[in-house]
């Protein structure tokens, strides 16, 4: 763990937004990179980079981010469901820079946007957000990423992503467990809808097939 960490995100007890307003606040021109990121969380990195990477994708329609930080955050989800204590990335994704006016706009959308994330969880429940519930979590949050990653159907997904995050995070079980129920809801809902299409559209050839013939 980098020394760097401690220098600014030293208490345990701070919350998510404050930690998310505060990379704002020590980032210079350029921003942060994933690395400077990393090396400036606590204990809770695997959550809160989780989070920090699930926040822009909870503009609804949103295409083209949610491509592109889905793979880091499965690399992520992987880990944890490995059992891995500290986040690892590759040397090419942690050099990815992460603007100053995006972390302004991630630490601005946190406070205005989530701050009811942060008042309504807390520690319970917590069989369901510490060690094992840890590797159940990482399974809903591959779960989620694998349909985030699909056009326009970003925001519920990021929802699951949140509240799983926020859970771990905040060592709330009840957060992980709402989590877990959008993100199998959801892609049990787009599979339905897959299936409908497949049946629909077989049903409609052979249809067509035995009017023409």
């Amino acid at each position: 763990m980098s020394e760097a960490r401690n220098q600014y995100v030293d208490d345990p007890k701070q919350g998510f937004i404050a930690l998310v307003a505060d990379l704002a606040a020590i980032s210079g021109p350029d921003g942060l990179t994933l690395l400077e990121i990393r090396d400036r969380l606590d204990e809770r990195a695997f959550g809160l980079m989780i989070l920090i990477l699930a926040i822009p994708c909870l503009v609804p329609a949103l295409y083209g981010v949610p491509q592109i930080v889905g793979i880091p955050i499965l690399i992520l989800a992987v880990q944890m469901l490995a059992g891995r204590v500290e986040p690892w990335l590759p040397d090419a994704v942690l050099q990815r820079r992460v603007s100053k006016a995006w972390l302004e706009r991630m630490a601005d959308f946190a406070t205005k946007r989530m701050g009811w994330f942060e008042r309504l969880s807390r520690p319970r429940l917590t069989v369901f957000a510490e060690g094992w519930a840890e590797r159940a979590a990482a399974f809903f949050m591959i779960l989620a990423t694998l349909t985030i990653v699909l056009p326009m159907t970003n925001t519920v997904p990021s929802v699951a992503l949140t509240l799983l995050a926020v859970g771990l995070i905040q060592r709330d079980g009840l957060f992980v467990a709402a989590g877990a129920a959008v993100a199998t809801g959801w892609a049990t809902a787009l599979a339905a809808v897959g299936i409908g299409f497949f049946v629909g559209a077989g049903w409609a050839v052979s249809l067509i097939t035995r009017l023409g013939g």
